[in-house]
């Protein structure tokens, strides 16, 4: 019996290796000899242009008549591009003149101040606090009206809206807000009105 020659294992995984290049040999009819492998995949260079082809050499590199005429219509087309994004192509011949100046206006407006014959109101001459009643009460309705803090109409009785109306000038002038007409609260007041 004939020893058999085991295929050599090349001690890898050979599934993924690209397969040797075919060689042609003679031994079929009008079959071409290749004896280098690597000629196979390569096609032959033209050394002469087809007939009536010609070519140029721009930038170390041959281009044909139709591969120049490509690049010359992109450029024109890049220039037409930007000419329009400049707005050469609007339409109008002649410029728009610049804009009318406005003209200056003055206007004069004259106010006129009533005479001052005295306060609209004045304060209380006594510190108060919710639950009173009386004439002291009515003027200091009237003073918080005459000043934007109305307590609805005047009647002398120190009730919430009152205490609502003071709370909200102690607001504004900044003082502690807790709707009773004291000592500080009625001296801002006596300001208030006499300024």
């Amino acid at each position: 019996m004939e020893a058999r020659e085991e295929p050599r294992d090349p001690g890898y995984d050979d599934w993924f290796d690209e397969p040797e290049l075919p060689t042609e040999t003679q031994s079929g009819a009008n079959r071409g000899v290749y004896e280098d492998a690597d000629e196979v995949w390569v096609l032959p260079e033209d050394e002469e242009p087809r007939s009536g082809q010609r070519e140029f050499v721009i930038g170390g590199r041959t281009l044909t008549v139709t591969q120049v005429a490509i690049i010359g219509l992109s450029v024109l087309a890049i220039f037409f591009a930007i000419l329009a994004a400049a707005g050469v192509f609007n339409g109008s011949k002649t410029s728009s003149p610049p804009p009318a100046p406005v003209p200056k206006v003055t206007v004069t407006v004259q106010t006129t101040t009533p005479a001052s014959t005295g306060p609209v109101a004045e304060a209380p001459s006594q510190t108060l606090k919710p639950g009173d009643t009386g004439s002291q009460v009515k003027t200091l309705q009237q003073a918080l009206a005459a000043l934007g803090y109305s307590a609805g109409k005047p009647d002398g009785v120190y009730g919430p809206s009152t205490m609502n109306a003071v709370e909200r000038f102690q607001v504004a002038k900044g003082l502690d807000e807790d709707g009773v007409m004291g000592p500080a609260t009625l001296a801002a007041l006596q300001k208030a009105l006499s300024g």
